[in-house]
């Protein structure tokens, strides 16, 4: 975990270390993913949305210093943020490392359900809920055959959530279809979708 000191009091940023993250950007080059976005994996990413009822859905690939959305769903009706200074964050394609909760599904190797992100000190003080107003979250590793967790499938949502085993089964299945997907491709040229 690392701890950052110039955060405000009272709002800790503790990050997973990420030991296999050298291995994964090398892997994630060999497959051709986290550099651009995939209009496949956009459309995964809209199909999340529906399947979940949730304004966010991402395909997140993370690599030693950041997170990068290849695949990408933004509703319109997720309710924009306004910060003291009178800005408007804007959600793109890549992330710090050591924003949202990603990190921590990649380096637990599991999926990870967060109802109301508020409830949990360790996550509350992240900086998507202040930036970003996500109040819950739920996220599977992306774990290909050779073992390596490329990223993750996750949705989240500006409103607590009570996703129970439904939402954790849909999260799982949806990680390991995508994976199946990207091996499928990464084999024999296959289109993803």
């Amino acid at each position: 975990m690392r701890y950052d000191p110039s955060r405000p009091a009272g709002r800790l940023l503790l990050t997973p270390e990420d030991k296999e993250a050298p291995a994964r950007a090398r892997r994630l080059g060999q497959l051709g993913l986290a550099e651009h976005p995939d209009p496949a994996l956009d459309a995964y990413a809209d199909h999340l949305a529906e399947l979940t009822g949730t304004p966010y859905a991402m395909v997140n690939f993370i690599d030693e210093n950041r997170q990068f959305f290849a695949g990408l769903h933004l509703s319109d009706v997720a309710r924009p943020v306004v910060k003291a200074d009178g800005t408007t964050p804007v959600l793109g394609r890549e992330l710090a490392r050591d924003h949202g909760f990603c990190p921590h599904v990649v380096v637990r190797r599991k999926a990870l359900v967060l109802e109301d992100v508020c409830d949990y000190p360790r996550f509350a003080g992240n900086p998507v809920v202040d930036e970003f107003g996500i109040r819950s979250y739920l996220g599977a590793p992306l774990i290909d055959s050779t073992g390596m967790v490329l990223g993750t499938v996750c949705v989240v949502d500006v409103e607590p959530r009570p996703w129970g085993r439904p939402g954790l089964e849909t999260i799982k299945s949806t990680a390991a279809d995508l994976v199946a997907r990207l091996e499928r491709r990464e084999a024999d040229g296959l289109p993803l979708l």
